[in-house]
C-alpha cells in the first residue's frame, strides 16, 4: 500500500505496546516512520529493523517525554534530518493507580501528568509548526475516560483533557488543512493490558465479543485517520473497544 508514500510519521511510545504495531502499519502504507522511545531502546531498534527489512524507512529517536527540553531536542534532531513531519501519533502513555484516600508518591503524579497530558501538548505544538496542509495528528485516550474505574482519577483525567485538546486543536489547525482526532482504545494486547493479567478476564467479559482488542485492530483505525480518505474527519473521538463497557 502506498497511501502514505512520501509522508513522514512520528509515532511516540513506539518501542513497546501498541506503538510498534502502529509504526509498522504506517510503514506498510508507505510512510517513513520516526520511531520514538524513552526506555524501550531494544524494542524501538527492532521496529526500525523490521521496517527497513521490509523495504521501508525508519529511524529511532529517544526522548523522555516528561521533559520538554528533551522533546525540543528531539525536534532539533528531526530538523537536522530534513524537518518534515506529516503525521504525529501521540501514542505514548503510562498508567498508575492514584486512589484519592491513599498517599500517592508525588513523582508518580508528575509522571502521569507529564507523559499523558503535557507531552501531547508540546509534541503537537512542535509538529504542527512543521506540518504542511494535509497533516494528521492522532491523539490517544482510553476508554476508562468513558467507563471510569476507582483509583484512576489522574490517568483518566489527563486522558479526558487530551480528548478536549483534540476538539480545540481541530478548530485551531483546520485552516492549515491539518486534521486532529483521538483514538480511544479499550483493553488491548500488545498494550497496557499485558501488565494487568488479573484484569484480562474482566475486560474480556466487558465486550460482547468476549475478548480484548488486538493492537493491529487499533492500528487500522490510526492508519485510516492518517490516510487521505480521512480528510473530512477532524475533532472526532473514535472509540475502539469492541462495544465494551470498559
Amino acid at each position: 500500500m502506498t497511501q502514505l508514500a512520501g509522508k513522514v510519521a512520528l509515532v511516540t511510545g513506539a518501542g513497546r505496546g501498541i506503538g510498534p504495531v502502529i509504526a509498522r502499519r504506517l510503514a506498510d502504507n508507505g510512510a517513513t516512520v520516526l520511531v520514538h522511545y524513552a526506555n524501550s531502546r531494544a524494542g524501538a531498534e527492532q521496529v526500525v529493523k523490521d521496517i527497513c527489512g521490509a523495504g521501508g524507512k525508519a529511524v529511532a529517536l529517544k526522548a523522555d517525554l516528561r521533559n520538554r527540553v528533551e522533546i525540543l531536542r528531539m525536534f532539533e534532531e528531526i530538523d537536522a534530518g530534513g524537518g518534515r513531519i506529516d503525521i504525529l501519533v501521540n501514542c505514548a502513555g503510562i498508567s498508575a493507580s492514584t486512589p484519592l484516600l491513599k498517599e500517592v508518591d508525588e513523582e508518580v503524579i508528575q509522571m502521569l501528568i507529564g507523559v499523558n497530558l503535557l507531552a501531547p501538548y508540546y509534541l503537537a505544538g512542535e509538529a504542527a509548526k512543521r506540518m504542511p496542509s494535509g497533516g494528521r495528528i492522532v491523539n490517544f485516550s482510553t476508554s476508562v475516560v468513558h467507563f471510569p474505574f476507582p483509583g484512576g482519577s489522574i490517568y483518566s483525567g489527563a486522558k479526558a483533557a487530551v480528548e478536549n485538546f483534540t476538539k480545540v486543536w481541530a478548530k485551531e489547525l483546520g485552516a492549515k488543512g491539518i486534521t486532529v482526532n483521538t483514538v480511544v482504545p479499550g483493553a488491548t494486547s500488545p498494550g497496557m493490558m499485558d501488565n494487568s493479567p488479573e484484569y484480562r478476564g474482566f475486560f474480556e467479559k466487558a465486550s460482547p465479543f468476549g475478548r480484548i482488542g488486538r493492537a493491529d485492530e487499533v492500528a487500522a483505525v490510526v492508519a485510516f485517520l492518517c490516510s487521505p480518505e480521512a480528510s473530512w474527519v477532524s475533532g472526532a473521538q473514535i472509540l475502539a473497544n469492541g462495544a465494551g463497557s470498559a
